[in-house]
């Protein structure tokens, strides 16, 4: 006997297709002032913050084909349809900015060894804009963040960025006020040192969840260890639970008991309890007696 529910579910992100659409014209608006200021100004700086908003612009707009690709139904083929979309699109986001970061560390040092001249107050000017644009982003992705990985990743890109335009100001107030012009490769280097452990956590978010790892926020054992506690429940076992995409969390797992006629309430208490304890609504639970279980293949991983 099993116990289960629909598949019918979309993706949490898909609730906040507006912010991100608008994030993202924000972002694509201001990348393209920021690279013509970068380069007309020579800073390592406003350039390493372009490349940051060209990888911005690129996750949002990742996230928002993540979003169309959820939102397809189910086929014979992919019973969960496109959900998983999401999860690729935060791992491809995390890749990128990691790569870029390697490049901007590699330009840093080049301009250590021969340091160009670098104007000041176009760069000033400039990073100015950069930062209200990334405040404004922030404040529409914030709501988001805390549900979808994939929202998530576009907002730590937009927040990386906001930090970004902070020390740009910081290098360029520096170069007008000192002349010291190796303040820009420095403060350039630290714009993409300082978001590589949060980009680092989301690549290993996405991992995880590609991997079908248990969720961070259930414990395991204590699951387990409610499940048996049930009423005439005997043994569980292939207990699995893992993370479709962001708020749709599966479980599934089979359960001894001492009478199959039983059963109905049995699976009643356990859907009760993954409910209001785990917050799991997902799930496939066999129940089964000792001879069931004695007649279950072994399967060997």
């Amino acid at each position: 006997m099993h116990g289960g529910h629909d598949h019918g579910h979309a993706s949490k992100a898909g609730q906040h297709r507006g912010r991100l659409v608008g994030a993202l014209l924000l972002t694509t608006g201001y990348m393209v002032a920021e690279v013509v200021g970068g380069l007309i100004t020579g800073s390592l700086a406003l350039l390493a913050d372009a490349a940051h908003m060209l990888t911005d612009a690129g996750g949002l707009a990742l996230a928002l084909i993540a979003i169309r690709f959820a939102e397809r139904d189910p086929t014979p083929q992919k019973t969960y349809g496109y959900l998983r979309a999401e999860i690729l699109a935060a791992l491809a986001n995390a890749t990128v900015l990691l790569l870029l970061t390697a490049f901007i560390l590699y330009e840093a040092y080049r301009r250590f060894v021969d340091p160009p001249e670098i104007l000041g107050w176009p760069m000033l000017l400039v990073a100015s804009v950069g930062l209200v644009v990334n405040l404004i982003s922030m404040k529409l992705l914030a709501a988001g963040s805390s549900e979808s990985i994939n929202v998530k990743g576009a907002y730590f890109e937009v927040f990386a960025d906001m930090l970004g335009s902070v020390g740009v100001i910081i290098a360029a107030i520096i170069v007008m006020t000192t002349g010291w012009t190796l303040a820009d490769p420095i403060i350039g280097a630290a714009i993409g040192l300082f978001i590589v452990p949060r980009t680092w956590r989301l690549l290993m978010q996405a991992v995880h969840i590609l991997l079908e790892g248990v969720p961070s926020e259930i414990d395991l054992v204590r699951l387990s260890d409610a499940l048996k506690e049930l009423s005439d429940v005997r043994a569980v076992h292939d207990l699995h639970v893992w993370t479709i995409t962001s708020g749709m969390d599966s479980l599934c797992c089979h359960l001894v008991v001492d009478d199959m006629a039983d059963a109905k309430r049995i699976l009643r208490a356990a859907r009760t309890m993954l409910h209001t304890e785990f917050s799991l609504d997902h799930v496939t639970i066999q129940i089964e007696d000792e001879e069931l279980r004695a007649e279950e293949p072994v399967l060997k991983v």
